[in-house]
């Protein structure tokens, strides 16, 4: 598949000044099962990263705890110095094990995550770097200062939150610049609606994790599958079309391990829904 490219999903503007293909990559699912240790087939892997500047794709999301440090690593060694891309990453949790997730908001240990994600991947500045979770057990006012110190002293370009609320977005726009959000969003889970369009009208960039479901729509013979047939897609590539067409400040990056299943998500960006299907799969997600 030589004709497709991310670009046709059009740009955002990261910050008001890095603008980024809309249509990026999540690099969770390079590690191995349960987001940890090395991926099963670590060739595959980096033949996928390095596919991505090939399709267009050149926004990259990770984090510090897939693995953990795998996922960051396998990008420094595929892809850096990134020319022309740009690199997000999270921290903020610790690993003990398969599918375990522990919050730490200490901002020692913030500072910490930061510095060795400098070095893993070999940069001197993060583009975009999120805080993975607001932790509970830490004043928040305390972990949002230690995100402006860094964005101030020049660790990060950037900074975003994850997982998070409209109120706690506005708590953290008084301390430092939020030019990101990423919650899970999708055709079928629209819990952070209220978010999305908060962040819609104030230009944040709003990045959905798991992009791709569709629940109860993707059933043969249902309006999802007839409009995907009527496209000649996959009915996950028309549940990404419609992502992208619900906002402008919307930056999907759905991951695979997986250089087919890569090429078959960035063909979605080609995929120009109607304002009439758009509209039919919006009303049929809100009723399911």
């Amino acid at each position: 598949m030589t004709d497709i490219n991310a670009r046709a999903s059009g740009q955002f503007s990261i910050g008001g000044d890095a603008p980024v293909v809309r249509l990026g990559f999540g690099a969770m699912r390079l590690t191995g099962p349960g987001i940890w240790g090395e991926p099963k087939d670590r060739a595959e892997a980096i033949r996928v990263l390095k596919r991505l500047p090939e399709l267009g794709v050149d926004f990259i999301d990770t984090a510090d705890s897939y693995g953990p440090f795998v996922s960051e690593d396998l990008i420094a060694e595929a892809l850096h110095p990134y020319d022309g891309l740009f690199v997000a990453t999270k921290g903020g949790l610790t690993r003990s094990g398969p599918n375990i997730w522990e919050q730490v908001g200490r901002p020692e240990y913030l500072r910490q995550c930061v510095q060795m994600s400098l070095r893993r991947l070999k940069v001197d500045v993060i583009d975009l770097w999120q805080l993975h979770r607001i932790d509970p057990k830490v004043p928040r006012d305390e972990q949002f200062g230690v995100i402006a110190d860094m964005l101030k002293e020049g660790l990060i370009r950037h900074a975003g939150l994850s997982q998070v609320g409209v109120e706690e977005i506005e708590a953290a726009r008084k301390v430092f610049k939020v030019a990101t959000v990423q919650n899970r969003y999708n055709l079928a889970d629209r819990t952070d609606e209220a978010v999305l369009d908060h962040c819609t009208a104030n230009g944040i960039g709003f990045i959905p994790w798991f992009p791709l479901a569709a629940g109860d729509l993707a059933k043969p013979g249902g309006e999802l599958d007839l409009i995907a047939k009527a496209h000649n897609a996959a009915v996950s590539q028309i549940a990404l079309a419609w992502v992208l067409k619900r906002s402008p400040v919307m930056l999907p990056i759905p991951g695979t391990s997986q250089v087919s299943h890569l090429e078959e998500n960035v063909a979605a960006a080609q995929i120009q829904l109607t304002d009439q299907e758009f509209q039919t799969l919006d009303r049929l997600a809100k009723k399911s």
